[in-house]
C-alpha cells in the first residue's frame, strides 16, 4: 500500500476536526498550530475533502471548516480515497499487467492485502478515532491524579 504523507495528514487533520465538532467551525491554522502540519498542505487537503462532500467551509470572521457529514458516517477509506491516496499494494494498479501484457506471480497475494486493508479501513469510522482518543486522554488523566495522590500522600506521612 502506498500511503504517503497526504493520506495520513487528511486523516489527521479530519480526527483533529471531529474532535472538536459540535463547537463551531475549526481553522485549518489551529489544525495546523496542533497537529505540526503545514498550513498550505492542509489548505490542499481541505479543498479536496470539500470537493468529496467531507467538509463543509464556512467563509468570513469566526469561519473555518466544519464536517459534512455525521461522525459516525466518515470512515478511514473515505478520507484517505478522499485526497487521491490509492490503497493498493500491487505494481500494477489493480490493471494485471504487472509483467508487460501478464500479471506477475504475486498479484492475487497483493490484490487480496489490498481488500483487507480497504476493509480495515471503511471498518473504522471518525466516532470511533475520537472516541479512541478521548479515551486516552481520559487515561492520561487518570494516571496523573494517581501521582499526584501518592505524591500527596508520600509528603503527608513523611
Amino acid at each position: 500500500m502506498r500511503l504517503t504523507t497526504k493520506g495520513r495528514f487528511a486523516v489527521t487533520a479530519m480526527v483533529d476536526l471531529a474532535m472538536r465538532h459540535g463547537n463551531g467551525p475549526v481553522t485549518l491554522a489551529d489544525i495546523s498550530a496542533r497537529q505540526k502540519i503545514s498550513l498550505s498542505y492542509l489548505e490542499q487537503l481541505f479543498g479536496k475533502l470539500r470537493r468529496r462532500g467531507l467538509v463543509n467551509s464556512i467563509r468570513g470572521p469566526g469561519g473555518g471548516y466544519r464536517l459534512a457529514r455525521n461522525i459516525g458516517e466518515v470512515t478511514m477509506a473515505d478520507i484517505i480515497l478522499a485526497v487521491d491516496e490509492p490503497i493498493d499494494a500491487t505494481q500494477c494498479a489493480g490493471k494485471k499487467n504487472c509483467l508487460e501484457l501478464r500479471e506477475c506471480l504475486t498479484h492475487d497475494l497483493w490484490s487480496a492485502l489490498n481488500e483487507r486493508i480497504f476493509g480495515y479501513l471503511e471498518s473504522v469510522s471518525l466516532a470511533e478515532m475520537v472516541e479512541n482518543q478521548r479515551a486516552k486522554a481520559r487515561n492520561i488523566l487518570g494516571r496523573q491524579h494517581a501521582a499526584v495522590a501518592v505524591k500527596r500522600n508520600n509528603t503527608v506521612t513523611a
